[in-house]
């Protein structure tokens, strides 16, 4: 009986990878399709218990939003859908206004989207943020 489940939480296991990688998949081609039009900022809210949030902008040289694109959602059947209502506008000069429309998980995307630009255009580099799995693997080395 105990086989069993183990098989069961394995072959879960390999499904959802398959999943994920054919969510992975269809983000580069959208990332792709965006970044031939121009240079694309991309900003991104993780959620532990919600629907975590990316989005894309891809610009013009003067900054001006030529397509938007949001991908949110809590499961691996989540897909990069159209964002509305920002086209047109310059990437630095969003109002407040531009934000009534977004959610809040959509708006701190935003706002990760125009600090990681800004960080870029001043030569910086963006810090990878660690996620559960390499704070965890730290305490076991020092065991």
């Amino acid at each position: 009986m105990i086989w069993y489940i183990i098989i069961l939480i394995g072959l879960s296991w390999l499904f959802q990878s398959v999943l994920g990688f054919f969510q992975i998949k269809h983000f580069n081609k959208k990332y792709a399709e965006m970044r031939k039009l121009g240079r694309v900022a991309i900003g991104r809210k993780t959620a532990r218990f919600r629907a975590g949030t990316v989005i894309m902008f891809a610009i013009d040289q003067k900054n001006n939003i030529l397509k938007a694109s949001k991908m949110q959602g809590l499961t691996v059947f989540t897909r990069v859908r159209k964002l509305k209502g920002f086209e047109g506008k310059n990437l630095l000069r969003l109002a407040e206004e531009d934000f009534k429309r977004v959610d809040k998980l959509t708006r701190l995307a935003i706002e990760d989207a125009l600090n990681s630009y800004h960080i870029i255009m001043k030569g910086g580099e963006l810090k990878v943020k660690k996620g559960w799995i390499d704070l965890l693997i730290p305490k076991l080395k020092n065991k």
